[in-house]
């Protein structure tokens, strides 16, 4: 289903992505510029500063230096034959340890797939993996603990409390429910590369075919133990309908309805979580304030950030936040 229109700009804290690039196929200390920076495009350098290696020696792989002086090897930059592989890690692997590199990590994609069992048989353990690749890393310095971040351990879902003027939640029941009948909240899981906001308004228009527009932040509920052992985290917003007219997504929702506030809280089949979302959204009204969002610019990485704090709401229910940098939503 489409996109709303009034959803907020996406991509606001995306992650620079990989750029089509010539493959590299001789392992030299000589290249060309072009061909050093098509490896620094190749690395996923948000948070870390990839350089290129400035010399390797000859039939060793060449690389990226990150700023923990971890060496990045990505398999659609570097290629070599299976035949070949063995003996190209063992040199790259003395000349890394020789010049004190710490973490190694190689990113091998689905064409290079005979690269993993060698690359196990040195010491190499999985990382993390996606449909296309999957990366494996191996701590060199003996003379201090592996110091390698997890990959993401938390799935991050959102719920969108939807009030409409005459004091009515949108509820949807769910196909698959986890309580057959119960009422919940419409929401879902953020996709990548999507930002809080523009994932509750994107499900709310999913699920139900309304539109809407943000409001405020409600509540953050945090759990451990969810799907594939990671934490879960879900952020329940709330959301202006800009129309009210239900078409329910078949596929998921078996009903979806406007419900009276006060009988939502007195529901049998609603579940008491879900109940304190909307005590606590209505407590935000009578005090007069909301969990607002803004947007900043990270001064030395040059990303934008959508940063979520308490406003006063104004008399004519703007903001009283002093930051000129306050979306438009």
């Amino acid at each position: 289903m489409s996109r709303p229109l009034f959803a907020v700009p996406q991509r606001l804290l995306s992650i620079v992505r990989c750029n089509p690039v010539s493959l590299i196929t001789r392992h030299s200390s000589k290249m060309s510029e072009q061909q050093d920076s098509n490896i620094t495009k190749g690395a996923d350098s948000w948070f870390n500063k990839y350089t290129v290696v400035e010399t390797s020696p000859e039939g060793t792989f060449k690389g990226v230096k990150d700023r923990f002086n971890g060496i990045t090897v990505d398999s659609n930059m570097e290629t070599c034959s299976a035949d070949s592989f063995p003996t190209i890690l063992k040199r790259s692997l003395e000349h890394w340890t020789d010049s004190k590199n710490r973490g190694i990590w190689f990113k091998v994609h689905l064409n290079a797939a005979s690269w993993i069992p060698e690359l196990v048989n040195n010491g190499f353990q999985f990382h993390h993996a996606k449909n296309t690749f999957v990366t494996l890393y191996r701590w060199l310095p003996t003379e201090e603990s592996a110091n390698i971040p997890p990959y993401s351990h938390t799935m991050v879902g959102v719920g969108a409390l939807v009030m409409n003027d005459r004091n009515q939640v949108l509820v949807v029941s769910e196909n698959y429910a986890l309580i057959a009948g119960s009422w919940k909240l419409p929401g879902g899981y953020v996709e990548p590369n999507e930002n809080f906001i523009d994932a509750a308004i994107r499900e709310v228009a999913e699920e139900t075919n309304i539109r809407t527009k943000f409001d405020s932040v409600v509540s953050i509920r945090h759990a451990h133990g969810a799907g594939f052992g990671c934490s879960d985290l879900y952020i329940v917003m709330a959301l202006t309908p800009l129309t009210e007219e239900i078409s329910k997504c078949n596929r998921e929702i078996a009903r979806c309805e406007w419900m009276d506030v006060n009988e939502y809280l007195a529901h049998p089949n609603v579940h008491e979580t879900n109940r304190n979302f909307v005590r606590t959204y209505l407590e935000y009204k009578r005090l007069g304030v909301r969990i607002d969002c803004t947007e900043e610019m990270h001064q030395v990485l040059k990303k934008r950030y959508t940063i979520y704090s308490v406003a006063k709401v104004t008399a004519d229910g703007a903001s009283s936040g002093n930051s000129s940098t306050t979306l438009k939503l």
